[in-house]
């Protein structure tokens, strides 16, 4: 007996199908059949279907003689069901790599409860969305299991049949069957939740759930949408025998309104000329199975609707709904108005600060678009405080980083009145991403750019070769802040070269090195060890830190290269693998796909949140990365570095690349998941060839990086010290001293 059976009906679905059942069949967790029933579909998809059972015997296939829609073809592959849990997958849809794996072991941890429940994300014909509104519902669930009378609020999770694995035993016992027509998981869902006694939560992506741009039934207007009334009625003839449920009434009745109400609004659904038929058809079935306690009526206009019910005819309602329409216009109206007298406000409030003498005691910092202290900003500004301390250092920080920030950080947020005093008044501003174009640069001020890195990867005005990279990006608006830079500060002659080609304008480039990463240089083991014990990484484990970057050719960023608890697993005993993502992706989808559960069930380490990366390599023993600029600070740390390359070609063909990493590699270069496995398999990542190329890697690209960056920095433009900063170690005459001009090469 298989632990899964999976459900899939089929209908009109052969451009979509092949990937549906790719999706499914190339699950890390085997132990499944697929019962896929073709609903008599005209195109090619039934012989489909015929090619992937004749090569896997996990695929059963049923040929249904005519076809009874979508609801009862699931009832059909039901009945061959012989899996422990049922799970529901339409046919353009596809399962994320490792969910049945995530299945399979939640479902351990909470003993079999009768229905476990996991997140999806929409997927359009331009990209994949965001986080479903139920991911936060998910994830209060925690790893307890509930019932839905102690726990209503989970009546308002995804009403779909297939964001569910179901315990069979559990839909056999209850008699659980879909009826014809539209919306017909709506009375399944809502009858399985009030009779499930143990209900588990994933928080996790389990299912692309494909928006399609014409063709689908639920966005095609007509009388077809009038089938939720009988679907609903169903479900309320249910509860009519079943007394022992008559707690579950109200709640039931509030989210069968809001339902109907939600498909009257849609335009895609209910045609204007039908819509006075659907909210009579409403009133009737709020009449007929309204409770005499009443029932939860929600806040907000939904909550209006709801009582309008019980007395108005549509043409108040319509006239009702207008009114707030028309409200919520004139509100907006007076918004945007308070909003452009504010702004107008800040403006002279600014430009009246703009005129008196800048401070010469005041610096203000930034890292990353205002999310914290951190980077080569944070570097410099910790070693001022140590070796210039009159000068006054200010961060700008985002409201919701606030609560985030180290003791003792004098802050201001963005847009606030002193934001824009100071601003006006520093001396020194310093950041690794420019500054918003509202900001002037002053006679006598001092811009430090100090970037985020070494670049692999086209920047600046080289994007304008990349039309897909440069995707809502103004390289020539990037171009105009970047001409308030007076330095660059540069790990490497490499770096030199690549700013002063991407971003032709009148600074001055600094050969200090990399400020950050002067904790990198000759780092010790003790740093390390702390990180370690904080994230719960048993002691004496080689820590593998798995760093990914962005892909400009997928919309969002985030491309899962390989499975993550695969390549946890394969490891081995006696390694931690951890994973930190681009900060770009930190809160898209990326974590929502697997990695928040593979770091709750302990799988790995999700390092993403903490606020220093340095740390983080630290606490490694190897990196693998694909093209991270990570690469060049690591490679200070003598530590060996593997470049899974896998998409190599399609990475340097949508953004573009100074070199090809894969011919100059820091270590050794995988371009398959079977090679990186081997690699760590054999010991090949820490071998002598490996050595050789990390060697190699950091004297053509690391050359200014000796340690003493941000003290470089410091002195040289804050303090103004002539002689008093010594060369990088790379181009250092041993026993001379030499002046910090030769810093400077422009």
């Amino acid at each position: 007996m298989p632990r899964f059976s999976i459900i899939v009906p089929v209908y009109k679905v052969q451009g979509f199908l092949r990937e549906c059942l790719d999706s499914v069949l190339g699950q890390s967790h085997g132990d499944f059949e697929v019962i896929a029933v073709d609903d008599r579909s005209p195109d090619g998809s039934g012989a489909i279907l015929d090619e992937y059972a004749a090569r896997d015997d996990r695929v059963r296939v049923l040929h249904l003689p005519e076809n009874v829609g979508l609801g009862r073809a699931r009832n059909a592959g039901l009945a061959l069901a012989a899996g422990d849990y049922v799970l529901f997958l339409d046919s353009d849809d596809a399962y994320t790599p490792g969910l049945l794996a995530a299945v399979a072991a939640r479902l351990a941890a909470t003993d079999d409860p009768d229905i476990l429940v996991f997140d999806h994300v929409r997927t359009h014909w331009w990209g994949r969305g965001g986080r479903s509104e139920a991911a936060d519902l998910l994830a209060s669930a925690g790893l307890e299991t509930f019932g839905i009378r102690e726990s209503p609020q989970y009546l308002n999770l995804f009403l779909v049949a297939w964001n569910k694995a179901y315990r069979r035993s559990f839909f056999q016992e209850h008699g659980l069957r879909y009826a014809a027509g539209l919306y017909e998981d709506a009375p399944v869902t809502y009858r399985s939740m009030v009779l499930a006694g143990r209900i588990a939560c994933l928080d996790r992506i389990g299912v692309e759930y494909r928006q399609r741009r014409q063709g689908a039934i639920t966005k095609t207007p007509g009388r077809r949408h009038f089938d939720i009334f009988p679907q609903y009625e169903g479900l309320f003839a249910f509860l009519e025998q079943r007394p022992d449920l008559d707690w579950a009434r109200p709640l039931l009745l509030e989210r069968a309104l809001d339902h109907m109400l939600f498909v009257l609004a849609r335009e895609d659904r209910v045609r204007p000329a039908d819509r006075a038929d659907f909210y009579r058809e409403i009133r009737s079935f709020h009449r007929r199975h309204l409770p005499e306690g009443g029932f939860p009526q929600p806040d907000g206009w939904r909550g209006v609707e709801m009582r309008l019910l019980a007395s108005a005819p549509y043409a108040s309602y319509a006239a009702a709904r207008g009114l707030r329409d028309l409200r919520a216009a004139a509100l907006g109206g007076k918004r945007r108005a308070a909003k452009r007298a504010s702004e107008t406000a800040l403006r002279g409030w600014y430009a009246a600060q703009s005129k008196r003498p800048l401070d010469p005691h005041l610096a203000v910092y930034s890292a990353t678009h205002h999310r914290g202290v951190a980077g080569d900003p944070a570097a410099i500004h910790e070693t001022a405080r140590e070796i210039a301390p009159h000068i006054r250092g200010v961060w700008v920080v985002r409201e919701d980083a606030v609560d985030a920030l180290p003791p003792g950080i004098d802050h201001v947020t963005p847009g606030s009145r002193r934001y824009h005093e100071v601003m006006a008044r520093a001396t020194y501003w310093v950041n690794n991403v420019n500054w918003p174009g509202t900001l002037a640069k002053r006679p006598g001020s001092v811009h430090i750019h100090t970037h985020q890195g070494t670049p692999l990867k086209y920047m600046g005005a080289d994007l304008l070769t990349k039309p897909g990279a440069r995707h809502g990006f103004d390289v020539p608006q990037m171009l105009r802040r970047a001409d308030r830079w007076d330095y660059s500060l540069v790990a490497g002659r490499h770096a030199e070269r690549v700013w002063e080609r991407a971003y032709p304008c009148h600074f001055t480039s600094l050969r200090t090195g990399s400020p950050r990463n002067d904790v990198l240089v000759g780092a010790g083991p003790e740093r390390g060890r702390e990180v370690r014990e904080r994230l719960g990484i048993p002691a004496g484990h080689t820590v593998v830190l798995y760093a990914p970057t962005r892909r400009d050719y997928r919309r969002g960023g985030h491309v899962d290269r390989f499975d993550l608890a695969r390549f946890a697993a394969d490891l081995g005993p006696g390694h931690t693998l951890v994973v930190r993502l681009h900060p770009s992706l930190a809160a898209g989808v990326a974590r929502g796909l697997g990695l928040s559960d593979l770091h709750r069930r302990g799988v790995l380490v999700d390092a993403t949140d903490e606020p220093h990366v340095e740390d983080v390599m630290l606490a490694s023993d190897v990196l693998v990365t694909d093209y991270s600029a990570l690469m060049f600070d690591y490679a200070l740390l003598d530590r060996p570095i593997v470049v899974h390359a896998d998409d190599w070609g399609a990475f340097a063909a949508s953004r573009g690349a100074y070199f090809d990493v894969t011919a100059d590699a820091p270590g050794h270069v995988s371009r398959s998941y079977r090679e990186l496995a081997w690699l760590f398999a054999s010991g090949t990542w820490q071998d002598a060839e490996a050595a050789r190329l990390r060697a190699g890697f950091r004297e053509r690209y690391c050359e200014f990086e000796d340690g003493r960056a941000a003290e470089r920095v410091v002195r040289l433009l804050m303090l103004g010290e002539r002689g008093g900063a010594l060369l990088p170690s790379a181009r250092r005459t041993e026993g001379v001293r030499t002046r910090s001009e030769a810093l400077i090469e422009r």
